[in-house]
């Protein structure tokens, strides 16, 4: 019999009326018969990370409900673990082969298994055992891998939980809670929404292949031809990001090996929708072991496809499934463009989880615009979780709570109320000026890098943009943006903000910020430190050329600021003007229209330059300070790493000595100083930034709100004594968070 055979077989079963142990046994039995193998045994993981032997034909019967294997703990629990197969023709010479002699499992040497997956989640292990010492053939592998899906099915359907004994959950099941990184505050309740896959396929067995390649063949024809519409559209050319990412899909659609993949599982007998669901599912399993972020990004354009692509087949359009959302949906996936958060309605949006991702992702910026709690860096959030489970995002703590008890979503709904209440202040706020309760004016300014940032800024009642990443435009670009591409988005940038202040920062590439289609150092030791920033465009000249004759354009009749990052030594900022002034002096001789200023500022987050302040002051218009960067070098910590993430303060004595040197070399020269960074977005660091002298910071808009209610009940002149007199002498070596906090206390200041 063929893998066409074993399906039609598995169907009926299913049809049958017979309950669970039963409708397994013959399951087994029949892949058994029809695989030609003396065993055929079904593992099913539990909430405990136990693999428990569930059915089995050839083994000893007593070892069902009996047999266990702990997740990783021999053949069945490496395969598991790893979510890949093993096909072994001689299973007890593997290294990881445990034996478990109620199972009577030690006379079969021949051995293939295979996970039960789902949306590339491991639920359980397939295998089949024979005496003969055999390798298995590619077909019977995919034959396996195949039927594993229908286990997956029964499974995840809730089939089997009556076999549990009392007291023991499914791995599907059970409450879950992670902890991870904060990446935008706020609480959000909700339910699940897998990003990845998007609709769930239950029609898997095919009556004839050949029509199903027909339908997989007119699928594929209406998505080539909806993504070449999309393109064509008016609003798609105007909105940049949202191009290049279709044009990566388009380069997709076309790619021969997938969709040969996609027909090979239609031939072993699934439908074109099922066909679609296992390729993507094997690509995910495999892909989760990938560190490469190029291949990461790769993978995510491919799901994001996959799903396009269901959606043709099973006729249902986006419109359809924004519908079918929950109204308080949360998105958990590994990782996903920016594009595609905007594919999500956004008023169903209550927070989004990330097994990948940092602060500076372009996903999470464009989150954090949204106003939506984000959480990353949670490895296995996607394979814990179901469409539709209960979820709770803390994007205060970095927690999520997957099925969580009522206990705690009690809690978590009355902090979600109080944080209700909170907002509406923030919104009464938003056109009251930015004045301290003694009289001081501070300037708060918003972080942006993409046209989805632009209407915060009115809504948050920002007094401009201290901070626009021009690199998240080359970030979720396929290929580099061409000159007019990069004006017409800037020149929207400055249109949208009504003549507020604007500081763009020049292209920041380079260390964790990877371009696939810009070639940069094979391999760097220590990106962070590596070649990057300015480093990078004062060696690709052309770089910087084109981008500033796209600016210079754009801000024709107005003011334009342009901030140079990671500044190491005052012969950057020189090379660079060298290179802006010749792109003026270019313009102005074909008589295009200039702006009416044009200020150059460095970005200060390099240490060295703490050792050349006044001339720093001196060579530029302006001065922003990167706190992440600069924190991260100063204390020599890695800010992505886990084990060091709490362990040196930015409110401490020598970070924050740095920081006032800083702010007082610019007030000795009358050169403004504008903080850009994480410090400026919570409240009690803010607070101590004012403390020490700062009048311009810039931070996300959703943080703005808060920054400006502290700041109305904020003395600030009585801090600066406070915060002087303990980063000198004796009291330095007190803890400055715990005495702010004190501070803030005392004159009742809301933190």
């Amino acid at each position: 019999m063929g893998p066409r055979v074993l399906l039609r077989r598995l169907r009926e079963i299913m049809a049958e009326p017979l309950d669970p142990q039963a409708r397994l046994d013959r399951i087994v039995r029949e892949i058994a018969a029809n695989m030609v193998a003396e065993v055929c045994s079904l593992y099913v993981l539990r909430a405990d990370s136990v693999l428990e032997l569930y059915a089995t034909e050839g083994l000893n019967p007593g070892a069902v409900h009996l047999a266990q294997l702990r997740l990783g703990q021999g053949l069945v629990g490496t395969i598991a673990a790893s979510a890949r197969p093993l096909n072994l023709s001689n299973a007890q010479e593997h290294p990881a082969f445990a034996y478990l002699p109620e199972t009577g499992e030690e006379i079969y040497h021949s051995f293939l298994g295979v996970p039960v997956l789902r949306a590339g989640r491991t639920l359980g292990v397939l295998v089949v055992q024979n005496r003969t010492m055999r390798t298995y053939r590619e077909d019977e592998v995919e034959a396996l891998e195949t039927t594993a899906m229908v286990m997956a099915e029964m499974i995840a359907t809730g089939d089997l939980a009556r076999l549990t004994r009392p007291g023991i959950e499914l791995d599907l099941r059970r409450p879950v809670s992670f902890t991870g990184q904060a990446f935008n505050d706020g609480v959000g309740l909700g339910h699940v929404v897998l990003h990845e896959p998007r609709i769930v396929v239950t029609n898997l067995f095919n009556e004839d292949s050949d029509a199903e390649i027909r339908r997989l063949d007119n699928a594929l024809g209406s998505l080539r031809l909806s993504i070449d519409d999309m393109l064509s559209r008016g609003e798609v050319n105007f909105e940049g990001e949202h191009r290049d990412v279709l044009e990566a899909y388009r380069m997709f659609a076309n790619d021969r090996g997938w969709v040969r993949r996609l027909e090979e599982a239609i031939s072993n007998g699934l439908t074109a929708e099922a066909a679609v669901e296992k390729v993507q599912s094997d690509m995910r399993a495999r892909m989760m072991h990938m560190t490469d972020p190029y291949m990461r990004e790769r993978m995510s354009d491919f799901d994001d496809l996959a799903n396009r692509l269901l959606r043709q087949l099973m006729g249902r359009s986006p419109d359809d499934i924004a519908a079918a959302l929950p109204k308080d949906s949360i998105i958990v996936a590994r990782s996903m463009g920016a594009a595609e958060l905007l594919d999500y309605p956004r008023d169903k949006l209550r927070g989004l989880v990330l097994e990948d991702g940092t602060i500076t992702s372009h996903v999470v910026i464009v989150a954090r615009a949204m106003g939506i709690p984000v959480v990353g860096q949670l490895k296995g959030a996607v394979s814990m979780s179901e469409n539709g489970d209960a979820v709770i995002v803390d994007g205060e703590e970095g927690a999520v709570h997957l099925r969580p008890q009522s206990d705690v979503e009690s809690a978590y709904a009355v902090k979600a109320r109080f944080r209700a209440r909170r907002q509406q202040l923030y919104r009464e706020l938003r056109d009251k000026p930015a004045v301290s309760k003694d009289g001081v004016a501070v300037d708060l300014l918003m972080n942006a890098g993409l046209a989805v940032d632009l209407p915060q800024l009115a809504d948050s009642g920002a007094a401009g943009i201290g901070l626009f990443r021009t690199e998240l435009q080359f970030m979720v670009a396929s290929t580099f943006p061409r000159a007019e591409t990069q004006e017409r988005f800037y020149r929207d940038v400055l249109d949208a903000t009504r003549g507020k202040p604007v500081t763009f920062r020049t292209i920041d590439i380079g260390g964790d910020k990877v371009l696939p289609y810009f070639k940069t150092v094979a391999h760097e030791e220590n990106p962070a430190l590596g070649w990057r920033a300015v480093r990078l465009t004062l060696d690709r000249p052309g770089l910087l050329r084109s981008q500033m004759r796209a600016l210079l354009r754009a801000a024709a009749g107005r003011e334009l600021r342009v901030m140079l990052p990671m500044v190491t030594e005052l012969g950057e900022i020189e090379r660079s003007r060298e290179i802006i002034d010749k792109e003026v002096t270019h313009l102005s001789r074909f008589g295009h229209l200039l702006p009416t200023s044009l200020k150059v500022g460095a970005m200060l987050e390099v240490p060295s330059l703490l050792f050349q302040l006044d001339e720093l002051m001196q060579a530029v218009d302006f001065v922003s300070v990167g706190s992440n960067d600069l924190f991260q070098f100063v204390m020599a910590t890695d800010r992505g790493n886990s084990q060091l993430a709490d362990r040196f303060d930015p409110l401490s004595v020598p970070f924050m000595r740095v920081l006032k040197q800083i702010a007082e070399a610019g007030a000795r020269s009358d050169t403004p100083v504008t903080l850009c960074g994480e410090l400026a977005g919570k409240p009690i660091t803010a607070m101590a930034l004012i403390g020490l002298g700062y009048r311009s910071i810039s931070m996300s808009s959703a943080s703005i709100g808060p920054v400006k209610a502290m700041l109305a009940e904020l003395p600030v002149r009585a801090l600066a004594s406070f915060i002087d007199e303990n980063l000198a002498g004796v009291s330095a070596r007190l803890p400055m968070r715990a005495l702010l906090q004190t501070f803030a206390d005392d004159c009742g200041i809301p933190l």
